[in-house]
């Protein structure tokens, strides 16, 4: 009888296992997102990213205490809307979360992502589970001060885009816009995603350079795709601005005298989250805790 029970303990274990793998039943842990091109800096910094080994990504890690692990979930719940009641001036980009508040410094090379005034940008928002909800686009307005903290006076009251229940198609959301024609040198791209299937919006910003009057204004209006260093058989979108590259390789290119780090921006699926391995990890543990559990109950 004994025997019989611990076969059947270790069979339900077993089974019930690789449900833990499924997204659905990690819980809290789940993956979310956040955009990759135009790199935001949460991604930037993040292992994945590719440039956390970057000056203002070392600082920002410095002073988060630990590196951007979860990059897919920088989120606040139960904001309804009320991004400027509650996100305090100078943590918009932590969305005033002190997992990330490395994001919030302020400083001018942040890795970024080459733009042209007026022209057609993609952005691409990896995800590995889809909600529903609406997507808003701000640029910082003309005169942007990059060394000073990022306010909500810095934003316009409007979004210059805004999309409602985008796709999620190959591990990401993609949105084309406009850009607003009179921006110039360093601005930040403020990206607020309110979910309508949960409670949570999220925050992100994407550091991006337009070229200054009359400088460099050949190489904004022939922007060239960007290279994805996470999957290179993928292709990037036809149009999709192209990060600020290196003149050889590793050597960043410096636009109208900015102090810009290499940044490469991916397309398509950014991957499983750490939090969600860490669910297929909890499974491996369960079925060593039963096989051990099967072994002391045969001796018995």
């Amino acid at each position: 009888m004994t025997r019989m029970t611990a076969r059947l303990s270790v069979r339900v274990a077993a089974a019930a296992a690789p449900l833990l793998l499924l997204p659905w039943a990690a819980g809290s842990a789940q993956a979310h997102g956040a955009p990759t091109d135009p790199v935001s800096r949460v991604y930037a910094c993040s292992p994945e990213g590719g440039a956390a080994g970057s000056a203002a990504c070392r600082a920002a890690i410095a002073a988060n205490g630990g590196p951007f692990t979860a990059w897919d979930n920088l989120r606040v719940a139960g904001v309804g809307g009320r991004d400027r009641q509650t996100i305090p001036d100078g943590r918009l980009c932590s969305g005033n979360l002190p997992a990330y508040r490395g994001l919030d410094l302020a400083r001018r090379d942040w890795p970024a992502t080459r733009l042209a005034p007026g022209g057609r940008l993609t952005l691409t928002y990896a995800s590995t589970i889809a909600h529903t909800g609406t997507f808003r686009l701000y640029l910082t307005k003309p005169g942007y001060d990059p060394s000073r903290p990022l306010t909500w006076s810095d934003l316009p009251e409007r979004p210059f885009a805004e999309v409602e229940d985008p796709p999620l198609r190959d591990g990401a959301y993609r949105m084309s816009a406009t850009l607003p024609k009179d921006r110039t040198g360093r601005q930040v791209l403020y990206t607020v995603w309110q979910n309508s299937s949960t409670p949570d919006t999220y925050y992100s910003c994407s550091d991006v350079v337009f070229p200054e009057r009359g400088k460099d204004a050949g190489a904004a209006k022939s922007p060239r795709p960007a290279r994805t260093p996470a999957s290179p058989s993928t292709s990037a979108p036809a149009g999709s601005p192209r990060p600020v590259s290196g003149r050889g390789a590793g050597q960043p290119e410096r636009a109208a005298g900015d102090e810009t780090p290499v940044a490469e921006a991916t397309h398509g699926d950014a991957g499983p989250s750490a939090p969600l391995l860490a669910g297929g990890a909890t499974a491996v543990l369960l079925l060593t805790g039963g096989a051990a559990l099967f072994l002391r109950l045969r001796r018995r």
